[in-house]
């Protein structure tokens, strides 16, 4: 396996492990695969080196990732935001997993940057902001838990590697990636996948419990959409799907109810890129994903006030849904020049 990891930041994160005892592991809100699997496998690791290691989320995570050790032990601020100020006002280390800018913790931001504790960050997403005092941000991995597996080979640290850790490490790759067909040109991949299931990591359970098991409402919910908010672009090569808040209501919806649900349109013949819209109390989330480069994450940047990596992004807007639609629509003539010039047509 290719070592890609700067030498210096590794010895200087080794440095930085050796003088701490308490950590606190944190990531963006509305977490998904990649978040819980790289925090909490980092956590099990340190653990296991002896230190005093936590979880600290934003808010809930999906039902769905529920099958990792330590899922039942993450302190979410949303719910407990006493007890997990107690937890980060103790610590001496946190490591911030997968996000590149503070704001993508949202309201645990001020908590996490207000601490005098050391902070690292261990991320694959594009231009980090300059708040961490050891960054070690590398876009071209397919995952942060691939970056995190990287990191423990280099510090030397394969050998600590249990199950548990395996586990979440593999989850976070196996999401990120959709099951090994996206973001995943580098063959390093699929030895660091060898490396993780001989510690026992069970690679078809992952997939089924954190890509494929699903509550009935959310397979209600994802079926209504499919079926009446698919609008589909053809001259755009552009899919669009929309939930307001009476629908998600109207089918129970809980976080994680509609993960990829963004992803499914892609498998239309011709289409570049689908945008999931769906409305919140506070604002409309916006996911983005396409096939072929097509850069997404300019769309969230220029529209959203997001960003992310070319093929997955997402963002926010303030506003009705309706208006976050119309946006979209009308802008998505500009984006058409970053189409494939041999891009066949959608097939109906």
């Amino acid at each position: 396996m290719e070592r890609l990891i700067n030498p210096v930041e590794t010895e200087r994160f080794a440095r930085i492990l050796d003088d701490k005892k308490r950590i606190v592991l944190t990531c963006h809100v509305r977490p998904d695969g990649d978040a819980i699997g790289s925090t909490l496998g980092l956590a099990a690791l340190f653990q296991k080196l002896g230190k005093e290691a936590k979880v600290v989320v934003p808010d809930m995570p999906p039902r769905n990732l529920s099958f990792l050790s330590g899922f039942k032990d993450i302190a979410v601020y949303s719910q407990y935001e006493t007890y997990c100020k107690r937890i980060v006002d103790e610590c001496d280390l946190i490591v911030c997993l997968d996000f590149n800018v503070p704001s993508r913790q949202d309201h645990l931001a001020p908590l996490i940057q207000g601490s005098d504790a050391t902070k690292v960050l261990i991320d694959h997403h594009q231009n980090p902001s300059d708040f961490c005092d050891l960054t070690m941000s590398y876009p071209k991995m397919s995952s942060t838990c691939e970056l995190a597996f990287r990191i423990i080979a280099d510090l030397g640290l394969y050998g600590e590697l249990d199950l548990d850790a395996a586990t979440c490490l593999l989850t976070g790759i196996i999401t990120d990636t959709r099951n090994f067909t996206v973001n995943c040109q580098n063959p390093d991949i699929y030895e660091i996948l060898m490396r993780l299931l001989d510690k026992g990591a069970d690679k078809e359970a992952i997939v089924k419990k954190a890509l494929m098991t699903v509550s009935y409402w959310s397979l209600k919910l994802k079926a209504y959409a499919l079926s009446e908010k698919l609008e589909v672009f053809d001259r755009h090569h552009a899919a669009l799907i929309t939930l307001d808040k009476d629908e998600l209501k109207r089918f129970h919806y809980e976080r994680g109810d509609t993960e990829g649900l963004v992803n499914e349109p892609l498998d239309i013949r011709g289409m570049a890129y689908s945008i999931f819209m769906r409305e919140d109390d506070d604002c409309v989330k916006v996911s983005a994903r396409s096939v072929d480069g097509f850069p997404v994450s300019k769309i969230c940047e220029d529209l959203f006030n997001g960003g992310g990596h070319l093929q997955a992004a997402g963002g926010e807007f303030y506003g009705p849904l309706e208006t976050c639609r119309e946006k979209l629509i009308n802008a998505m003539a500009d984006y058409d020049r970053f189409l494939p010039a041999d891009i066949e047509k959608i097939s109906r």
